[in-house]
């Protein structure tokens, strides 16, 4: 029954935390002090990266209408601006994809600690101030999704490699450096949205591959628990933040991220005392 419980905090942290530009790693390795599943090392290890998938579903939920690229004989079966979309979607993937598969095992062991996480939230949290701060009187070049262009997606996607860091945010990574290159906040978390995607179903489906296919009975219904609290939360969040870049911009979760960051190093540093 606590399991259940735990499965529900941690889902909620992700639904919240992956959509958001704060780091959903810094939040879940801060909650696994607390929150401690009771199952093996390797479930858990399994469990923070596959619940991500219930995430996923989210936008796909909402975004429906524009990820789906097939329609009825009579619109001619294919939607153009969701292939045209689809298409930019993987070309800014390939960059993150080509070098995750190389470096995964590498940045598990060297970067996936409390150290470079801490370190990640304060720099991209004073980025985001700064990059907000220099844009303050500065009219975007890109307002409209169409307008990416495949050049634009592929920098957008070259961003996304510096989230292959724990603590630097997915979403943040990408948001940011579509921003440097002249996006609007609205188009460059949208298009954060569907980068997610294919980067987290592929991740997913590797930790689960790691694992094996195999779980206990009690470890599936955890897991299954994490995912659709993940979901529900996640299309709270992705609303939430929809609505609020429209009348703010992000420096709030720059100072955000500095808070935590100085928090998570604080913390593990009197631990290790």
């Amino acid at each position: 029954m606590y399991d259940i419980i735990k499965a529900i905090i941690l889902g909620i942290v992700e639904g919240i935390t992956e959509w958001l530009p704060i780091s959903s790693t810094g939040h879940l390795i801060l909650a696994d002090e607390f929150i401690k599943l009771g199952a093996s090392e390797e479930f858990k290890e399994m469990f923070d990266v596959v619940i991500q998938l219930g995430a996923i579903f989210a936008v796909v939920f909402l975004f429906w209408n524009k990820l789906w690229p097939f329609t009825t004989k009579e619109k001619g079966y294919i939607k153009k601006k969701s292939i045209f979309l689809w298409s930019k979607v993987i070309v800014a993937v390939i960059p993150a994809a080509v070098i995750g598969i190389f470096l995964d095992d590498l940045i598990d062991e060297y970067f996936f600690n409390y150290i470079t996480v801490a370190a990640t939230l304060i720099i991209y949290g004073i980025l985001f101030i700064v990059v907000e701060k220099h844009n303050e009187n500065r009219q975007p070049k890109i307002v409209n999704f169409k307008d990416i262009s495949y050049k634009t997606a592929f920098l957008i996607g070259m961003f996304q490699v510096l989230s292959l860091i724990p603590g630097t945010s997915r979403s943040g990574a990408t948001i940011l450096g579509a921003m440097l290159i002249g996006v609007s906040r609205s188009v460059a978390a949208e298009f954060s949205f569907y980068l997610a995607v294919p980067v987290m179903l592929g991740a997913s489906l590797l930790k689960l591959l790691k694992f094996g296919l195999f779980m206990t009975g009690a470890e599936f219904v955890i897991l299954a628990i994490g995912m659709i609290t993940a979901f529900v939360v996640s299309i709270i969040a992705i609303k939430f933040l929809l609505g609020y870049i429209r009348k703010k911009d992000f420096k709030f979760f720059g100072y955000y991220r500095i808070v935590l960051g100085a928090v998570v190093l604080a913390y593990f540093i009197l631990l290790a005392k």
